[in-house]
């Protein structure tokens, strides 16, 4: 049987567009797997807010591990790991991706965002981001996981005054990130059908689109971006966001009607038994 990382590779390269939900803890990932999602994205962010740090740098590298870690162990299928930054320059990259291999991640996403600092969100020199992305595939192979999928991520259409120098940058910026190691380009802030097609056209490699999130839920689908081309497409807020949701619409009703009668009219309780086979997937 391949290892995670090989499996990552193929179900990346075998089409359609490889659908990654976000987990934020394992019960999450399980949930996941269980629907039958074959791949787990982890999530920085969603993880900071479930921790409740005051901001996804503040979540820092051991904590990100751990629950990486932890969803790692609880599912069959690839993860990747959130990697943000690389938590500091080449050689931390380095040690950074050596403790995501550790961990049993198939992959890991490596951002040019500097991370933590005030508004405005700044990114990084090119050859600053080029020279972690060289140096997590270096890593890799040394630690034996010559297939580790590497993410590259660039926030130039985030960070850009205007919208077409902007994608012209990522775009710009996704071809350097392939060429030194990078298996994928992830473009962040991608908006429309129209950003979506013209990044598929000009990047040379795997194209990696966020979809969901608040500003292009309404313009996207899953569907449109494996029509386009996309190869692999992340739900970086969905899982967190429909469990707040759903924990606010339950508790509410409690707390208002002093009853449950709100929860079991609407079914808005899993069962014992779903609880148990979840539970049972990890014996």
């Amino acid at each position: 049987m391949p290892d995670k990382s090989t499996l990552l590779r193929t179900l990346l390269a075998s089409g359609p567009a490889l659908l990654m939900p976000d987990a934020y803890d394992a019960l999450s990932a399980r949930i996941i797997e269980r629907l039958g999602f074959k791949a787990i994205q982890c999530s920085g962010y969603s993880i900071a807010l479930s921790g409740c740090c005051a901001s996804e740098a503040e979540l820092g590298f051991e904590r990100n591990l751990a629950v990486t870690r932890d969803i790692v162990k609880a599912v069959s299928v690839p993860v990747m790991a959130d990697g943000e930054d690389g938590f500091g320059f080449a050689p931390v990259v380095a040690e950074t991706v050596a403790a995501f291999v550790w961990a049993g991640a198939a992959g890991i996403n490596l951002e040019d965002q500097v991370l933590g600092v005030p508004n405005p969100k700044r990114i990084v020199d090119r050859n600053l981001m080029l020279d972690k992305i060289r140096a997590a595939r270096e890593s890799a192979r040394r630690g034996g996981v010559p297939d580790f999928v590497i993410n590259g991520r660039s926030d130039a259409l985030v960070v850009a005054t205007d919208r077409g120098a902007g994608l012209d940058e990522a775009i710009a910026r996704a071809n350097l990130y392939l060429d030194a190691g990078a298996d994928l380009a992830f473009v962040t802030g991608v908006e429309t059908l129209a950003e979506v097609k013209t990044l598929v056209r000009s990047i040379h490699g795997p194209v990696s689109i966020a979809a969901g999130v608040p500003y292009n839920i309404a313009n996207l689908s899953v569907a449109d971006l494996t029509a386009c081309g996309v190869a692999r497409v992340s739900l970086p807020t969905i899982a967190i966001q429909a469990t707040i949701r759903a924990l606010n619409r339950a508790l509410r009703g409690i707390r208002d009607s002093q009853s449950f009668s709100e929860v079991r009219e609407e079914d808005l309780l899993c069962s014992a038994e779903e609880m148990s086979r979840l539970w049972a997937s990890g014996q």
